[in-house]
């Protein structure tokens, strides 16, 4: 396709849509035109082809770092539905990719913040777990949780390795969550977080926080930050009733 030299659209937003558009008809799978490439077929600058890289790696279709040839982004491995009550555990499970947990502290702490927002006195006592969750062997997300004592203390001897928290909870203090809200936000890492999570400068993710529910008390806040290349959040909509939350197994 040729591009419109004498239209009102950028240059470099004609080259993104049009590479958009033969990347959803199938083109690139084997790998990605270079920027010399773009230049000669198109027949725009440098500059103008740069533009449309950027802003495709901006939306993470592609992925373009210094000195590498660009490539088309692969699709997130674990895709979670909005609105659903889950388990990242079972999330990773479901997705058909092994699932380990790094657990680097497991202890009983105070924290006055988080335990405001548990409702609870700021020196009642809190179980802290905090982990380096794996999928398929490669760092997906750091996931801190805190949780009252006075129902989570059993949880202190377990081992997180390869289990689910909701599911020693169940198990070892006979609590089950029923509900819970969440607030996402895409973030750029730490420079800390992107250590562990062994993702590259500039990557974004998503900062989730979690305050979940058992019977009406407050019993977990939680904050994870996850890969963005790796974890997708999906919901189903209509013209007519808006967003549809997806269910999804606990």
């Amino acid at each position: 396709m040729a591009l419109d030299r004498g239209g009102s659209t950028p240059l470099w937003r004609q080259l993104q849509r049009e590479l958009l558009t033969r990347m959803e008809a199938g083109e690139f799978t084997d790998r990605f035109p270079g920027e010399l490439a773009l230049v000669e077929h198109y027949g725009v600058s440098r500059h103008t082809v740069r533009q449309a890289l950027s802003g495709l790696r901006a939306d993470g279709v592609v992925v373009a770092e210094r000195g590498r040839r660009p490539r088309v982004a692969a699709p997130p491995e674990i895709q979670q539905p909005m609105g659903a009550l889950y388990s990242l555990f079972a999330s990773v499970e479901a997705s058909g990719l092994a699932q380990r947990s790094v657990v680097r502290r497991l202890d009983v702490r105070a924290d006055a913040v988080v335990a405001e927002r548990l409702d609870l006195e700021g020196s009642a006592p809190l179980v802290y777990l905090e982990r380096l969750r794996l999928a398929g062997g490669v760092p997906l997300a750091l996931d801190r949780v805190w949780l009252p004592a006075d129902l989570a203390a059993p949880l202190v001897s377990a081992d997180f390795t390869h289990t689910s928290l909701y599911a020693e909870l169940r198990e070892r203090a006979g609590v089950r969550l029923d509900r819970g809200r969440e607030d996402v936000h895409a973030v750029v890492p730490t420079a800390a977080e992107r250590g562990w999570l062994e993702c590259p400068v500039g990557a974004a993710a998503f900062s989730i926080n979690r305050l979940g529910f058992a019977e009406g008390r407050a019993v977990e806040w939680r904050h994870t930050v996850v890969r963005g290349d790796r974890f997708a959040l999906t919901a189903d909509f209509s013209a007519h009733a808006g967003y549809q939350l997806v269910g999804s197994s606990r």
